[in-house]
């Protein structure tokens, strides 16, 4: 009548020691599995520094571009409804980032369809300077001579010295260019992206509103994918120089010196395209 319990026992031990050998092998192997984590984790961060340090563009800065499965033709409206989805950025210090103007702060914000890429701008004056008594159908060399807002756009950042600047001044001159840095002269003004734009002036609130929209196949993008990320940046020209005050020439992104010139494109930012 021992036997039994002696099988048992046997049995009931080595059903534990079976038990304590499984749990080890468990505990290991979830060990090894934080580890190899915790290797890929290292490794990722590792490239994306990597990456990082190895890319061309130094500023961090970035805006959201919302999609929107109807587009519309510009009115210079940016309270429209369209708008008020859009995540808006804003600055008021010169292009160095070294002071702030507070009284001619600008907000801006971007939208994008399959066939487009929208900007809206608000941008706060005191007073306004522009080219009085000109046609506003033609465009204008030097219009940035001038009050003026401006996006440098990069729709290929891997060609770091290739985009598109467009500018729209308050009476809605206008002035669109293909860039190539290498080239000489770098601007082509005899490119023609057949843009949209339109403005309005507040003058009550002292604000002038500016919105437009670029056709992607005139910077030879077929389309936009979600989460696809372009280079740009955001300028402004305001005011006159008068005596010892200058000009407000702002950017979004600033220029770290001894740069001094907006078309130093290492230091724009991004935009992230989103649904």
């Amino acid at each position: 009548m021992r036997t039994p319990q002696n099988g048992a026992g046997y049995w009931h031990g080595r059903g534990r020691k079976t038990l304590n050998c499984l749990l080890s092998v468990r505990i290991a192997r979830r060990v090894l599995a934080a580890i190899s984590a915790s290797i890929v984790l290292a490794g990722m961060a590792a490239a994306g520094e990597d990456a990082k340090s190895q890319s061309p563009y130094t500023s961090d800065v970035a805006i959201e571009s919302k999609h929107l499965k109807r587009g519309f033709v510009p009115n210079g409206d940016v309270a429209k409804a369209e708008w008020t989805k859009a995540k808006w950025v804003r600055f008021n210090h010169n292009y160095l980032g070294a002071e702030e103007y507070p009284e001619v702060e600008t907000e801006v914000a971007s939208l994008w369809t399959k066939e487009h890429i929208y900007f809206a701008y608000r941008a706060h004056y005191t007073a306004l300077n522009t080219y009085e008594g000109e046609d506003a159908a033609k465009e204008r060399w030097k219009l940035w001579e001038r009050d003026v807002v401006e996006v440098f756009l990069n729709p290929r950042p891997e060609h770091l010295k290739v985009y598109y600047e467009f500018e729209v001044a308050p009476n809605n001159q206008w002035l669109d260019l293909d860039i190539d840095l290498d080239r000489d002269p770098y601007p082509n003004a005899a490119w023609d992206s057949g843009w949209d734009h339109a403005t309005r002036v507040d003058e009550k609130a002292k604000v002038w509103m500016c919105e437009f929209r670029i056709p992607l196949d005139s910077m030879k993008v077929p389309t936009i994918q979600p989460g696809e990320a372009w280079r740009l940046n955001f300028y402004r020209m305001d005011g006159k120089e008068e005596g010892a005050k200058p000009r407000h020439l702002m950017s979004w992104s600033p220029i770290t010196p001894p740069h001094n010139g907006y078309h130093t494109p290492k230091y724009f930012g991004t935009v992230r395209f989103v649904k």
